[in-house]
C-alpha cells in the first residue's frame, strides 16, 4: 500500500507593489513613439511638407496672376497663410486620433490600448499632445517656407500663443469627435475627407470682420474665434482682445469637453456590442 506523503507548499510572498505610471511617463512614452515614427518614416513627413507648401504657392501664384501685377494683397495674405498653415495644422491632429484609431484596428493592436491601465481618452489624448510638439516644429517649417516664397510680413508676438491654445482645444475636441465615429463604424476615411474642406472654410473665413448676428454666429463655430485673434494678432499687428480671448477659450473648452463626452460614450457603447476588436 502506497502512502502519499503531503508536501507543505511554502507560504506565499507578497509581492512588490508597483505604482500605476504617472501622466508623464505615459506623455513621454508616447513621445518616444512618435519621435521614433517620425524618424523612421520621415519621407513621409518631408512629402508632406513640399505637398502642402506646393499647393500654396501654386494657389498664390494663381491669385496674382488674376489679379495682376499691380494688385497689393496688404495684410489679407498674412491672414490667409495662417489660416492655411491652421487647417494643415488640424489636419494632422485630426490624423492623431480618427486616423490612429483606424490604423490600430487594422493592425489588430486597437484592443491593447484598451486594457491600458489609463483610460483610452488618456491615452489617445497622451498620444495627440506628444506628437503635437513634432506637427508644430513641422507646420512652423511650412510657414517660414510660404513666408520665403511669399514675401508675408507674419509676426510672432508672444500674445500669440492664448488663442494658439483655444484653437487647440477646440481642434482636439472635433479629433476626439471624429474619433468616437471611427470606433462605432471603423470607416470613417471619407467622411474624414468631406470634413477636411469644411475645416478650410472655418480657419480661412475672416469671422473676426463679421457684424451683426453673424458675429455672434461665429462665436459658435469650432475654432473660429481663436483662428480670428491670431489673424488679429499675427497678420494686423493688434492687441489681444481679452473678452475675444474669454470667448475663444469658452469654445474651445466647450467643444474639447463634448468631444471628450462623445469618445467615451463610444467607447463604452462599442464594448457594450462587442465590436472593440471587429473589423
Amino acid at each position: 500500500m502506497l502512502r502519499v506523503r503531503a508536501v507543505r507548499e511554502p507560504p506565499l510572498l507578497p509581492t512588490p507593489y508597483s505604482p500605476l505610471p504617472t501622466p508623464m511617463s505615459l506623455f513621454l512614452a508616447e513621445l518616444k513613439r512618435s519621435w521614433t515614427q517620425s524618424i523612421r518614416y520621415a519621407s513621409e513627413i518631408l512629402a508632406g511638407v513640399i505637398g502642402t507648401t506646393v499647393i500654396f504657392y501654386g494657389l498664390f501664384l494663381s491669385t496674382r496672376y488674376i489679379a495682376g501685377t499691380g494688385f497689393q494683397f496688404g495684410d489679407r495674405l498674412d491672414a490667409i497663410i495662417i489660416g492655411y498653415v491652421l487647417w494643415a495644422l488640424m489636419l494632422f491632429i485630426l490624423g492623431d486620433i480618427a486616423g490612429g484609431l483606424q490604423q490600430e484596428a487594422r493592425t489588430g493592436t486597437l484592443e491593447q490600448l484598451f486594457l491600458s491601465p489609463y483610460s483610452a481618452s488618456t491615452v489617445f489624448l497622451m498620444r495627440a499632445l506628444s506628437s503635437l510638439l513634432i506637427n508644430l516644429f513641422i507646420n512652423l517649417s511650412i510657414l517660414l517656407i510660404i513666408i520665403a516664397f511669399t514675401g508675408s510680413q507674419i509676426a510672432f508676438p508672444p500674445t500669440l500663443f492664448p488663442p494658439l491654445v483655444a484653437v487647440f482645444m477646440g481642434a482636439y475636441g472635433i479629433s476626439f469627435a471624429m474619433g468616437s465615429l471611427a470606433l462605432l463604424l471603423k470607416q470613417v476615411q471619407q467622411l474624414l475627407s468631406v470634413f477636411q474642406f469644411a475645416l478650410l472654410f472655418l480657419f480661412t473665413a475672416p469671422v473676426e470682420t463679421w457684424t451683426g448676428a453673424a458675429k455672434t454666429l461665429g462665436w459658435f463655430i469650432p475654432m473660429a474665434p481663436g483662428a480670428g485673434l491670431l489673424r488679429d494678432v499675427m497678420a494686423r499687428g493688434e492687441g489681444l482682445n481679452w473678452s475675444s480671448l474669454v470667448i475663444a477659450l469658452l469654445n474651445g473648452a466647450v467643444y474639447l469637453s463634448f468631444g471628450l463626452f462623445l469618445f467615451r460614450f463610444a467607447e463604452r457603447e462599442t464594448k457594450r456590442r462587442g465590436k472593440l476588436g471587429g473589423y
